[in-house]
């Protein structure tokens, strides 16, 4: 490859539908694999960074599933041609989403260009995605995605550069002469900057000590599964400076196709880390998703821990991080299908609560202004404010370093929160890949039913359980920092017991709609808390059903996932 090379200008076809939701571009890989598809969608981001694009740095980075290294190709060549000073590349195309926020906010590049379908299966015939977070870290705003889809339907041509060629898997940098600018590109070890960031977060020695064990105390035992997504060159040498063997991380390689495991860590598709649990001698089992921002908490035996109650928690403890004694905890926040856990942690000890739509964009917003330390969604994300990411292996490190602080059993803690909080059973119900139509007008039905006057005060009664309803509605929030709107963001009945069901439909899949199906239901008696959560949540459950007529709309009997 000659070291001084020329943009060309190559001439496209627009696709429609190129509209990023909350989590950027989802489709099956077949449609990305289209002549110019992700040629297209790659120019796009680009224009819509504007002036501040020529001379700037930008982060790019996958989950390993198939594909990736043929999008990191095109966007070496694409961002060449259209005057992008610098690239840094993780080696082989792998960079987990916390990880490109780690890196994006360490080097404060303009911005990063994340390869992922997030939880979706991999393969040829699976998904892929790409998203595109912004100088914060964090995903980009609606604004921004707005633009990008607005490009999308006009755009005529791109611009590239079919001479470059880089090894991604050789750590390396090279630099090339671009239409007489220089073009570096970094390929960099995709585990050194968020390692280095987690040590100055949380007390190593201390999480190090419990999984070893001491005079007093025998190792605590953890499994890990990286579930062969992005996470398995992080927990390998994260673990291993903790001393833990190879014998408790497995599916440490990222694959392609993710082992054929549809890597969402939940109790249906983590299936073998609940089973491992149940029957070995583990004490702490945690699970990651494709491109590492979601994550499942397992106690021995395999106690579940729900992600509201995992983020409620964390929310109680925090102050036993080093990170936070340092900052100060300036606030909570949750999505607003999440259980309501962490509404009462924050009520208890005085602490500034959020609630916002689904999404993390949200979440970036108040951290930015300083408001937020700790947030949550109950689709297995929790993180913080040093990144502007859900970060699952940061859970799972929150979580060691307050066992080891603590002392106590993961059972034992949740035990003992429940005692002092109360607890807020929580459940979803996802009915995937329904009929788009029909899902839609299942929701125009539900709310045309909860916006009728007489639904306000009236009693639903399922099993002798009475519940009162003090509000319906169709979600909308205002920021509190820059005061944009967000209209429709699931239909919510909440109930005068602090109960509640939400319905969304999510826009997380590539094909058909999901349906989500919330339920909360808040108890405080003592001999309530340790129930089934199932148990306690059937009554609801069936009134949610009832007034959604579900199953007459999509002709399903049963939700594809309980959580």
């Amino acid at each position: 490859m000659s070291n001084t090379v020329m943009s060309t200008i190559i001439e496209t076809r627009i696709y429609d539908g190129q509209k990023p939701g909350t989590s950027g571009l989802r489709k099956a890989v077949q449609v990305f694999m289209q002549e110019h598809y992700t040629e297209n969608f790659i120019q796009a981001i680009l224009q819509a960074l504007g002036d501040k694009l020529f001379g700037s740095t930008l982060v790019v980075g996958g989950d390993g599933r198939y594909y990736v290294k043929e999008a990191v190709e095109k966007i070496i060549k694409i961002a060449a041609a259209n005057g992008v000073k610098k690239l840094i590349i993780g080696q082989n195309g792998i960079l987990s989403t916390p990880a490109v926020s780690t890196i994006i906010r360490k080097y404060k590049t303009l911005g990063g260009i994340v390869l992922t379908a997030s939880h979706n299966p991999g393969g040829p015939d699976a998904d892929f995605g790409i998203k595109f977070n912004c100088e914060n870290g964090g995903p980009a705003p609606d604004y921004v995605t707005n633009k990008i889809y607005d490009i999308t339907k006009v755009l005529k041509n791109y611009k590239t550069i079919p001479d470059i060629s880089i090894d991604i898997s050789k750590i390396q940098s090279t630099i090339i002469q671009v239409d007489g600018n220089s073009f570096i590109i970094d390929i960099i070890d995709s585990v050194n900057d968020y390692l280095e960031h987690m040590k100055n977060i949380f007390d190593f020695s201390s999480i190090k000590t419990l999984l070893q064990g001491s005079n007093d105390r025998p190792p605590f035992k953890v499994l890990i599964n990286a579930m062969n997504g992005v996470t398995g060159p992080y927990v390998k040498r994260i673990f291993s400076e903790l001393g833990v063997d190879n014998s408790s991380i497995v599916n440490a390689i990222p694959l392609e196709d993710f082992g054929g495991l549809h890597p969402d860590p939940n109790l249906t598709y983590a299936k073998d880390l609940v089973n491992a649990m149940k029957n070995g001698p583990y004490d702490f089992g945690a699970a990651f998703d494709g491109d590492g921002d979601r994550n499942m908490i397992l106690g021995k035996k395999a106690f579940f821990v729900t992600p509201s109650d995992s983020l409620a928690v964390l929310a109680a403890n925090l102050n036993t991080i080093p990170y936070f004694k340092k900052t100060g905890i300036k606030g909570y926040a949750r999505s607003m299908p999440t259980g309501a856990a962490i509404d009462r942690v924050a009520a208890k000890n005085g602490i500034k609560f959020y609630e916002v739509p689904t999404g993390w964009k949200y979440f970036g917003n108040l951290m930015d202004a300083g408001f937020l330390s700790l947030c949550g969604e109950e689709s297995f994300g929790t993180g913080s404010d040093h990144i502007r990411e859900k970060d699952g292996i940061w859970a799972c490190l929150a979580w060691l370093s307050i066992i080891a602080s603590l002392g106590k059993s993961v059972e034992d803690i949740l035990l003992n929160h429940w005692q002092i909080y109360g607890r807020n059973f929580f459940t979803r119900y996802d009915y995937e890949n329904c009929d788009s139509e029909a899902a839609n007008r299942m929701m125009q039905h539900i709310e045309s039913e909860i916006q009728k006057p007489e639904f306000i005060n009236s009693k639903l009664i399922s099993e002798n359980k009475v519940y009162i309803v003090r509000l319906s509605d169709n979600y909308s929030y205002i920021d509190p920092v820059d005061g944009s709107q967000a209209s429709k963001q699931g239909l919510r009945i909440l109930f005068q017991d602090g109960s509640r069901i939400i319905y969304r439909l999510s826009g997380t899949g590539s094909s058909g709609a999901t349906i989500r199906v919330y339920v909360d239901s808040y108890e405080d008696d003592p001999t309530s808390l340790n129930k089934d959560a199932q148990e306690i949540l059937k009554p609801l459950v069936t009134i949610a059903l009832k007034i959604s007529n579900l199953r007459e709309f999509t002709g399903r009997d049963a939700p594809t996932v309980i959580t």
